[in-house]
């Protein structure tokens, strides 16, 4: 008892570590961190953002349907990078679909992935996820390319990129609310 006493701070240190070495505890640790501190994405300064000019970009749904972003030209939209791999990616998921759930018939929604359709579905089930989900089949145009998981751009009717946030994010916050508002309504 009194090695336990001494030393529980060591103990608890390194089951938490073998938690982490765990794949089945790492994923949903890490994704609770993201959580908790993730924050209202960062719009861009108006000196810093760019124009998006070209907006052909085929994309193909989850029923293997071809889409073809330049249905978005002139309109209000986001387009996300992201896998089910990533634990920052899956832990915007939640935030993501209640952004969607009420802008998603004002707002041209983009959730880009590379991984098989199947692991995709799964995915989405198993969170009563309703995002609409894009496999890439073709590079994104170069002022949407990212090496970084997750990438979302905020990308307004005139094609100015408002916000491209590398990371996790709270998508569903206020501040982001109220940028939406302000740009649908241009």
């Amino acid at each position: 008892m009194p090695f336990l006493k001494k030393n529980w701070s060591n103990i608890l240190f390194f089951a938490f570590l073998a938690l982490l070495i765990i794949p089945q505890t790492r994923m949903p640790i890490q994704v609770f961190v993201q959580r908790l501190i993730s924050f209202s994405p960062s719009e861009k300064s108006e000196t810093e953002r760019e124009i998006l000019q070209d907006y052909d970009w085929n994309l193909q749904q989850l029923n293997g349907e071809d889409v073809n972003f330049s249905q978005s030209k002139g309109k209000v939209a986001i387009v996300n990078f992201w896998a089910t791999w990533c634990p920052p990616c899956v832990a915007e998921m939640p935030s993501f679909q209640k952004l969607y759930d009420t802008y998603g018939d004002k707002v041209d929604f983009y959730f880009v992935t590379s991984e098989k359709p199947e692991k995709i579905m799964s995915f989405m089930t198993k969170n009563s996820y309703s995002l609409p989900i894009f496999l890439q089949t073709y590079e994104a145009p170069k002022k949407l390319e990212s090496s970084v998981l997750p990438t979302t751009y905020l990308i307004s009717k005139t094609g100015e990129i408002i916000i491209g946030e590398e990371g996790a994010a709270d998508w569903n916050s206020k501040k982001m609310r109220a940028l939406l508002d302000q740009l649908l309504s241009k």
